[in-house]
């Protein structure tokens, strides 16, 4: 791939992360992601302050939300078109690289983070799975879980049929480019600035939202916190939260 079709790609992936992330914000609910919050926190840490606890609580949950997006939109397609790779068919795997007498099945990852033990044994299974789905081809198997950044590199186990691969030795193997991971960074040159007034436009917009309806649902007139509303909101059972005006309609 050369540069200028490397950086169309990177482009069109940026606005595809940048489209989903806009499109989030539009579609979110205060209610949806303040139930998934610790009240008890706010209130122990001293949060007087509506604003703040909504800026909080919805940057703590953008933050998650958009490194799951940054590897759907970003490193999956790009990894996969980058390396002249297949979609998979199968759970347990993004993308299939396919050679005279070899195939790679990749499972990608933003990062390096690591599982707990039943996601590891899950992953093992499922790419275990694909290798008997594929044992027809007679073609060697390689697993591998790849990490977009990273320096966790190790071979399969006992425990486990993938090995992990990644950063720049994850994106050398599969472009064969030992300068492809600056590469990415170098070719999205100012394209994110471009999308960042918008989804800044799009963000405060939702703060002021969010910010409005807390006030109306949480606090008292005075304008302080109704804690023991919140808490219903979050932990009570339903029939208990039923009997708090303004809360029996979240659904």
């Amino acid at each position: 791939m050369d540069t200028k079709e490397l950086e169309s790609l990177i482009v069109k992936c940026l606005h595809d992360f940048y489209k989903q992330r806009l499109q989030i914000l539009k579609d979110l609910k205060l209610k949806y992601f303040l139930r998934r919050k610790n009240p008890y926190l706010f209130k122990a840490i001293g949060m007087q302050n509506a604003h703040e606890i909504i800026l909080r609580i919805l940057t703590d949950y953008l933050s998650s939300s958009d490194e799951t997006i940054f590897g759907d939109a970003f490193f999956e397609p790009l990894a996969r078109i980058a390396s002249g790779a297949k979609v998979a068919d199968g759970a347990g795997m993004d993308f299939i690289i396919e050679s005279e007498k070899k195939i790679t099945a990749v499972a990608l990852k933003s990062g390096p983070n690591p599982f707990n033990s039943s996601a590891k044994k899950r992953q093992s299974q499922e790419l275990q799975a694909a290798r008997n789905r594929l044992f027809k081809t007679q073609k060697q198997f390689d697993a591998v879980l790849g990490h977009a950044y990273g320096r966790q590199n190790t071979k399969p186990t006992t425990e486990r049929i993938y090995r992990d691969s990644s950063g720049q030795a994850f994106w050398k193997e599969i472009t064969g480019d030992s300068d492809f991971y600056l590469k990415i960074l170098r070719l999205m040159r100012d394209t994110p600035f471009e999308h960042r007034k918008e989804y800044l436009a799009c963000h405060d917009a939702a703060i002021n939202r969010f910010t409005a309806e807390f006030v109306i649902d949480f606090c008292f007139p005075d304008g302080t916190i109704d804690w023991e509303k919140l808490v219903i909101f979050v932990s009570a059972e339903k029939q208990e939260n039923k009997k708090i005006r303004g809360i029996n309609n979240e659904h």
